[in-house]
């Protein structure tokens, strides 16, 4: 029986972009795509399974959000937002955590397709391994080809509707913010290499720093959590301000900083990135870039529900907001 991929594979598109043409989606599809998508179809003999479509589209109440890492503050905040839409909805939801497995973000969704879950919603960052981006939106294809809706908050490269935080223009924002404060030694906690969000906010922040003409500063990879952050700052050296490239390791750093009786900010000024509201009343108060995060597992969910034209990317910037962890180095 000739399948949706096959016709995918003959016409050299995406399953999402042979599915919207073949499956009676609103969204709009670029003329010559559609052309080729029809032609591959007639073709190969393709037939749409009409039924299949209406009960996959109908049946059920439940969506599905998977997450990287349920104890991250930063997924609950999204979680939360996505939840609240899906309540106002009547709709109940399923949670998934992956622990940051990219294969295991794939098996998710592969079951929530089985489980004809009427929407899914992604929430974290991309790896930098096309061959894992490249099943994951192939798995992705075949649930909307089955009549599912998806969004995903994070990078554009899964072809579906995504909220995607500008990474590095907030990151260069805060690298300018505290450069501005005179300072020209700086460390960056930057997560593991392969993580897109983790990559892109240390582009933005060096990028900056290198427009400004300061030092290169010193890049320390590590895990994206607390653990990371704890034990990459006891290497940031004669660094002066150190930029944790996510909320959760900066804690780690100032943890780390105080049981070595290292002062914030009078010997160190330290910032991190995505202002978790949990973190608001840590002491000292943590300079970070605010993003609007349950406000962006709202709008994610809700594009996932509506049914709109053509793939929706809406960027969401992040504000700098300067604290009491960072301050002026002296002339």
């Amino acid at each position: 029986m000739v399948t949706l991929e096959d016709v995918a594979r003959q016409a050299g598109v995406s399953l999402a972009t042979a599915s919207r043409v073949l499956n009676g989606s609103t969204r709009q599809v670029g003329a010559s795509l559609r052309a080729r998508v029809e032609q591959a179809a007639a073709e190969l003999g393709y037939r749409t399974n009409f039924a299949a479509q209406t009960l996959a589209r109908g049946a059920s109440k439940v969506i599905g959000i998977v997450v990287h890492d349920l104890t991250d503050p930063y997924f609950a905040a999204l979680a939360d937002g996505a939840m609240r839409v899906a309540a106002a909805e009547g709709l109940l939801v399923m949670v998934g955590t992956t622990h940051r497995d990219p294969e295991q973000e794939i098996a998710y969704v592969a079951s929530l397709n089985a489980q004809r879950v009427r929407a899914v919603l992604l929430a974290g960052s991309r790896v930098d391994d096309p061959h894992v981006t490249r099943r994951l939106r192939e798995e992705l294809g075949r649930y909307l080809a089955s009549g599912g809706r998806v969004a995903c908050v994070g990078q554009d490269l899964l072809d579906v509707d995504t909220v995607a935080p500008a990474n590095r223009a907030g990151a260069a924002d805060l690298a300018r913010s505290l450069a501005a404060l005179g300072h020209t030694r700086f460390a960056v906690l930057a997560g593991p290499p392969g993580l897109l969000t983790a990559a892109d906010r240390c582009a933005g922040f060096t990028g900056a720093l290198a427009e400004l003409g300061l030092p290169e500063p010193l890049v320390l990879h590590g895990p994206f959590d607390r653990d990371g952050g704890y034990r990459a700052a006891a290497m940031t050296g004669e660094a002066t301000c150190v930029f944790a490239v996510n909320d959760v390791m900066a804690v780690g750093a100032l943890a780390s900083y105080r049981d070595r009786g290292i002062r914030v900010p009078q010997d160190v000024s330290v910032a991190g990135f995505d202002d978790i509201t949990t973190l608001r009343d840590h002491v000292p108060a943590l300079t970070t870039v605010r993003l609007p995060l349950a406000d962006m597992g709202a709008r994610a969910l809700t594009m996932a529900l509506d049914v709109g034209e053509g793939v929706r990317v809406e960027q969401v910037s992040g504000e700098v907001v300067m604290r009491e962890s960072v301050r002026a180095v002296e002339a």
